[in-house]
């Protein structure tokens, strides 16, 4: 399905109505305590936000994306970094992508209705590209959701020097009580095994920055990777110049819908595929063929896991009133725009399952071929050609979306097709 499929999902399902959306997430009242203590009372300076407040002390509220900038000292910028304040998105995307990668992207490429593709990915779309997406494999990283690229760079990087330490999610706990798979951990990874703790995604919001915290106490870390989806990359963006760090390199994953917690991720599992015990899943994926692929073990075979297919037109329609984080759906930065190097799936080929299957990868400055480079040298990452697709993808989203039961369910009765056709073009 190639890169066809990329360009239907930003405009199907929940996606299509993101600008909608969008529009009811105001800056933070005069009312809101940016600063909080964690018990609440005042304080002399910026202090973090106690977690076990969120979302309504956070100046986000319900479209707080959990990023961490606002449980650690740096809340004093959250207005101008965070992707759900004000212009969000527009400000720090528009306003970093020249200084992170040289220049801007190119809008003139862009593809619109009626027009025919057959070839590369566009800039307008898909951000600034140092060369074509590209199809890509990992290599000896057992336990990963998918081949491991994601691992591979960030283990090579770690391996060659390139970084003292790793920003990344592992799992906390293993058991149905703790989460295991669902429940993210942000740490300070300086050690092979440290990052090996990342592998596999987390499908629940990750306050990835809390670990600025730790950062900040640690004089020995002057490289860094930070791994991240895109709401947290742009919040880290904005605050890096005040890391006073030697070199900071970025790894980003594409990323569209997240659960807001780790129960309401494996309530969505339960409801979904309730034959599978959520203590033996290994990660699920919504993928290209339009079901939703559950990993996990059934107690054969550790190294070979089983998997469950879901068709994604089948899902409960109220799945995003309580599976989907109102974040993501006011969220267009799918590709990740601010990150060196990312890796994703939406643009690949489908192989039979995740383990086997190509990924895609975007190296969109110089600093991102060098971490792409050093997987290649440690024999951990694969290149394979060029992501091309073919076909009309406005067409296509809008046949995904009339058939999409959970976009009906957020639909109102107003909206009409030539509204919903419109949505297409932003």
């Amino acid at each position: 399905v190639g890169l066809l499929i990329l360009l239907a999902s930003r405009c199907s399902g929940l996606s299509t109505f993101r600008g909608i959306r969008v529009n009811r997430i105001n800056t933070a009242s005069p009312n809101t305590a940016l600063f909080s203590t964690k018990g609440g009372a005042a304080a002399s300076g910026p202090q973090p936000i106690d977690p076990n407040f969120w979302p309504d002390k956070f100046p986000a509220k319900s479209h707080c994306s959990k990023c961490g900038l606002c449980e650690t000292p740096y809340v004093t910028h959250v207005l101008d970094a965070c992707a759900f304040l004000g212009e969000g998105m527009k400000r720090n995307i528009d306003g970093l992508e020249e200084a992170v990668h040289g220049r801007r992207r190119k809008v003139e490429d862009i593809v619109w209705e009626g027009v025919g593709v057959e070839g590369m990915a566009e800039e307008a779309r898909f951000g600034v590209m140092q060369r074509p997406m590209a199809l890509a494999r990992g290599k000896r990283v057992t336990g990963a959701q998918w081949t491991g690229c994601v691992t591979g760079i960030a283990v090579s990087m770690l391996e060659a020097g390139m970084v003292d330490a790793v920003v990344c999610i592992a799992s906390k706990g293993d058991g149905e009580d703790e989460g295991g798979w669902s429940n993210p951990e942000p740490i300070l990874a300086k050690t092979v095994d440290e990052v090996l703790r990342g592998r596999g995604v987390k499908p629940a919001l990750a306050p990835s920055l809390r670990i600025l915290n730790e950062l900040k106490e640690s004089p020995d870390i002057q490289k860094l990777l930070f791994c991240g989806v895109g709401c947290a990359v742009q919040a880290f963006r904005a605050i890096q110049h005040k890391l006073a760090l030697e070199e900071i390199y970025v790894l980003g994953t594409n990323c569209v819908d997240n659960s807001p917690t780790p129960d309401a991720a494996r309530e969505f599992l339960r409801r979904s595929v309730p034959d599978i015990e959520n203590t033996k899943v290994l990660g699920y994926e919504f993928m290209q063929d339009f079901r939703v692929h559950v990993k996990y073990d059934d107690g054969s075979d550790p190294s070979t896991p089983s998997y469950k297919r879901k068709p994604y037109f089948c899902l409960p329609g109220d799945v995003a009133n309580f599976a989907i984080a109102d974040s993501c759906l006011a969220c267009f930065d799918y590709t990740n725009s601010l990150a060196d190097v990312v890796v994703g799936y939406m643009a690949a080929p489908l192989d039979s399952n995740m383990d086997t299957s190509y990924q895609t990868i975007t190296i969109r400055n110089s600093r991102g071929e060098k971490m792409v480079q050093s997987a290649i040298n440690a024999r951990r990452l694969d290149m394979g050609t060029d992501a091309t697709g073919k076909g009309n993808h406005e067409n296509f989203a809008m046949a995904t979306v009339s058939s999409d039961k959970i976009v009906q369910k957020l639909v109102t009765p107003k909206t009409e097709a030539g509204k919903m056709k419109e949505c297409l073009r932003f």
